[in-house]
Parts: structure tokens; sequence; C-alpha cells
């Protein structure tokens, strides 16, 4: 689980790093602080015997309404919820799962994996956040922070 929420965590704060915007402390407390909430609202909902299910409880959603999660962990920094509006996508789907992470902007937008491992028992673990995901092509061809959401992605 520890893997999973770090990943989305740190997802979610490089959306909020903007230059000239949320400093690197700021952020860093942001970060933790949404770790901590994700820990804490998982805590009876993982299942790595069963990945999918609670699947739905973990999901972390931003439809025009910020998601609780993330809106009490900016709390934690002074950043009001209509500064994050600014700074992140308007519909945004954040799936954080045993073993995957997964997320997509926008409701017909196509889902990019962040984070994938095999059951226990399977010998190879790859992370994709090293290689050219389509996080990282999104994220390269962004030219605003805040509104240019427009991105290709691949879905398996």
């Amino acid at each position: 689980m520890k893997t999973e929420i770090s990943t989305a965590a740190g997802f979610i704060t490089r959306l909020l790093r903007t230059p000239g915007g949320i400093g690197d402390e700021q952020l860093r407390c942001f970060s933790e602080s949404l770790q901590e909430a994700l820990r804490d609202h998982y805590k009876h909902h993982w299942f790595p015997l069963m990945p999918s299910k609670g699947s739905g409880y973990r999901c972390i959603r931003i439809n025009h309404k910020m998601d609780p999660l993330i809106g009490k962990a900016a709390g934690m920094i002074g950043l009001s919820h209509q500064r994050l509006f600014q700074l992140l996508p308007s519909e945004l789907t954040l799936w954080i799962d045993p073993f995957e992470v997964s997320y997509r902007i926008g409701e017909d937008g196509s889902i990019c994996v962040l984070y994938e491992s095999p059951p226990p028992g399977l010998k190879t673990a790859k992370a994709l956040e090293s290689r050219n995901s389509c996080k990282e092509e999104w994220r390269i061809g962004r030219s605003s922070p805040s509104k240019n959401y427009n991105m290709m992605t691949v879905s398996s």
C-alpha cells in the first residue's frame, strides 16, 4: 500500500508544481498530508488478494467538485479550493488499488497507468514512473499548468 499511495500523492503533487507557484516545502507538506490521509482512509479497505474489491472507495475524484482527501491535504498548507481548481484538472479520476495506480483526465480521456506491480509470487515488478509514459507525454506537452489538459494517451 505504501508504494501505491506514494505514487498517487506524488502524481497529485507534481500537478500542483508550477513555476512561481507553491513552494517546495509546502508541496512536501501537502504530499505527506495526502499520504497520511490516504493511509487512514484505506486502512480497512485494502485487499491485496482481491485488488478490485473496494476500488470505488479508493478512487480519488475531481469532477467540478474537489475530492475531500485532496481538499484536506491542501487545507493543511493553506491552499484554498479555489486555488486547487486553478491548478488541477476540473475532471480527474485517480484509481489507487493494490499493485496498480492509474488515472484519467476528463470524462473521455484514456486511462494511464502510473504504477504497476505483479501480485506477490510473480518475479518482476515494473514501475512505470521511470519510462516515458502517457503522464510524461502530457506533462511535456502542456503549455499552461492549469488549463491545457489536451493529451494523447494509450490504455491497455
